[in-house]
């Protein structure tokens, strides 16, 4: 039997910590996989919950952990970006997922994109293996022994969460979950592609060939956008007939909003050079390698809501791509978050509501984004711990990245709240205004690192690092 844990107030302040069997983690996505090791680390015994393959959702191929279900790309490394800046966050404090992602990465430029069979495999493995955490594979169909237990619990269900568990979820709260809708890109075979009609070029550098790339000129474009308006879609149901998400709306509705909208978007030619003209391109589609092999490419930015015969037939007029073998079509699928500003507090915990030992993590929170949920899962575990063993709350604070977009997320003064990637536009503002935009985000990225060294000074009980390093930008 798994011993029981007592807090200590460790740190000198009048702090108590509570007594707990087990701590419970509820889904076995980015989020709640890196809850549950960096719990399991520290030596708290851990219940992962994961309702798969027991019961399955509309887009997850697999009963692995942490699986990427839409694109496989964690997005830029480049330090400057609040993207890498996050990362190099995540690194300093020891993130399991994110060093797994690492160990799977593959060729894409300065993004950080993975072979997303190994990193789940990885992942799946970690956490089976690990003591301190028994692995549970059963639907979770209400909380009511959870809530009635009053011990520790972290929900991590992601957006795609179960009806049965999200009716218990509103019930538990009083209040309305929030919905948007997803749109996931297809993924082609790369023998069933042209590479006579495509040329292998990073944005910016005739020397990085992480991305294959399909020129169109303007008559080709021009037809690709009016088969692209006039396609079938999937009938909608009347639950989603809400807006989209903007970030995540699929190519067909962008395209909608102007003839030229996608040539600003996801078919942006900005930064190649067609080896064929010697020019740039009127517009480019992107296609970026899916495994270390290379034998299968996510059409980048292509989320679409097209039935799979209009895919077929819209995405095949694509140069390159005419006898191209889909070995996954777009898919569009449900979102659920909750109203996080009203109910989190700053541990992203229920204490508003009376439930200060169950926690929120991940895309449930309206937090948006692979590394964000994994950023999550970190913090809803650290507080964790630190409530377990009578440390102070570990709030980051908001000159860090994930320590802005979790202040953004729990901050009752946000309203009408939608979910949010991590961003400089949601940090607090440089004491000194800097023109240049490029300089200011190296000073955001700056103070987030030296904001980041005073959290850990002031919470070196409660940290467990295992620093590593992150690859080097290609740009």
């Amino acid at each position: 039997m798994k011993p029981t844990y007592q807090g200590d107030a460790g740190s000198g302040k009048d702090v108590v910590g509570i007594t707990v069997e087990k701590v419970t983690v509820i889904g076995a996505g980015l989020a709640g996989s890196e809850a549950a090791w960096q719990l399991a680390e520290r030596g708290i015994a851990v219940r992962l919950i994961e309702m798969r393959p027991l019961k399955s959702t509309p887009i997850h191929s697999s009963d692995r952990f942490a699986e990427l279900v839409c694109s496989n790309s964690l997005k830029s490394i480049d330090a400057k970006t609040a993207a890498g800046a996050l990362k190099r966050e995540l690194a300093r404090m020891g993130s399991g997922l994110l060093k797994a992602a690492i160990a799977a990465k593959v060729p894409a430029g300065s993004a950080l994109a993975v072979d997303r069979d190994i990193f789940s495999q990885e992942i799946t493995s970690l956490l089976g293996s690990h003591e301190n955490i028994e692995i549970v594979r059963k639907e979770l169909e209400d909380l009511d022994e959870i809530i009635a237990s009053e011990l520790p619990c972290i929900l991590a269900t992601g957006p795609l969460t179960s009806d049965s568990l999200a009716a218990s979820i509103q019930r538990m709260l009083g209040r309305d979950s929030l919905a948007f809708f997803d749109a996931a890109a297809p993924i082609v075979s790369s023998e069933s592609l042209d590479q006579s009609r495509l040329f292998a070029q990073s944005r910016y550098s005739n020397d990085e060939k992480d991305y294959l790339n399909a020129a169109m000129d303007r008559e080709t474009y021009e037809a690709f956008i009016t088969e692209l308006i006039n396609a079938q879609r999937v009938v909608l149901r009347e639950f989603e007939r809400r807006d989209l998400f903007q970030a995540c709306q699929p190519l067909e509705e962008i395209a909608r909003k102007g003839r030229d909208a996608l040539r600003f978007g996801a078919l942006k030619p900005v930064g190649l050079t067609d080896p064929q003209t010697g020019r740039r391109p009127w517009a480019a589609v992107q296609l970026r390698a899916e495994n270390k092999n290379r034998t299968a490419y996510n059409l980048v930015g292509f989320q679409t809501n097209l039935t799979f015969s209009a895919q077929r037939q819209v995405f095949r007029m694509i140069p390159g791509l005419e006898q191209a073998e889909f070995l996954r079509f777009g898919v569009m699928h449900r979102n659920t978050f909750i109203n996080s500003p009203q109910l989190l507090d700053s541990t992203l915990s229920l204490s508003r509501i009376g439930l200060p030992n169950i926690r929120f993590a991940g895309q449930i929170t309206g937090t948006e984004g692979y590394v964000e949920a994994i950023g999550s899962g970190l913090m809803a575990a650290l507080a964790t711990f630190a409530q377990i063993k009578g440390l102070p709350a570990p709030v980051l604070p908001q000159q860090t990245l994930l320590g802005s977009l979790l202040h953004y997320a729990t901050n009752p003064q946000t309203l009408d709240y939608q979910p949010m990637h991590v961003n400089y536009g949601i940090m607090e503002p440089l004491e000194q205004h800097i023109r240049s935009k490029q300089q200011r985000y190296i000073a955001y990225s700056q103070r987030a690192a030296q904001a980041l060294e005073g959290f850990i000074a002031a919470h070196n009980d409660l940290m467990f690092l295992s620093e590593y390093q992150l690859p080097v930008s290609q740009d």
